[in-house]
């Protein structure tokens, strides 16, 4: 019993690496050539598989992008999750959440790209699903400003809805400029954006 328990868990676990494998390949796939012009079987043919084995995993290509999408932003949620209960000062918490989401973005360009450019592709059912998950960013970082508006860390004069805003959109933006083999670490172009993020809203 114990050894078929074992070779279960085994079977499960490949099926889960190669599934991940299948989404980190069709997100590439996406990227490079955009989700319409992409295939199953360019997907089947960068993991070395037949195209029939692939929907073992997947059933759709439209099942494919909304794994790819939603892979991406649950794991950006989790790093919401975790500055929820923070009792760090506003501007230290905002800080925190542009340095983490930069690095976060960074880390998964090709994911953010097809998040970014094929989210409209998703059916209307799914799209609905991630906008409601897409909003708790936006309430996050509202949070944080009134909070600071409210201690006076942050300027009385500020519209919390406009700076939230404006802090997602350079923060999302990064996908389309920043390289891995550029001149400067993500760490350090993450922790720069993060200060001017808190300092343009600072008393």
């Amino acid at each position: 019993m114990a050894g078929n328990q074992g070779n279960g868990r085994t079977r499960a676990k490949a099926g889960a690496d190669r599934k991940a494998e299948i989404i980190e390949a069709a997100a590439n796939i996406f990227m490079e050539k955009g989700y319409e012009a992409a295939s199953i079987q360019d997907v089947a043919d960068a993991v070395n598989i037949l195209k029939g084995s692939l929907y073992y995993y997947i059933k759709s290509k439209d099942d494919l992008l909304y794994e790819v999408i939603q892979e991406v932003h649950l794991r950006g949620l989790e790093n919401l999750d975790s500055q929820r209960d923070s009792d760090d000062p506003a501007d230290v918490r905002l800080h925190t959440f542009v340095y983490r989401h930069l690095t976060f973005n960074a880390q998964h360009l090709a994911k953010m790209t097809v998040f970014f450019h094929d989210f409209r592709s998703l059916s209307p059912e799914r799209r609905a699903l991630i906008v409601e998950e897409r909003d708790q960013y936006d309430k996050f970082i509202r949070k944080i400003i009134d909070d600071g508006i409210a201690a006076g860390v942050f300027r009385a004069d500020v519209d919390s809805r406009l700076a939230a805003f404006s802090i997602l959109g350079s923060m999302n933006w990064i996908y389309q400029w920043y390289r891995p083999d550029g001149p400067r670490a993500i760490e350090e172009i993450a922790d720069r954006m993060a200060t001017y993020a808190v300092n343009s809203i600072k008393a």
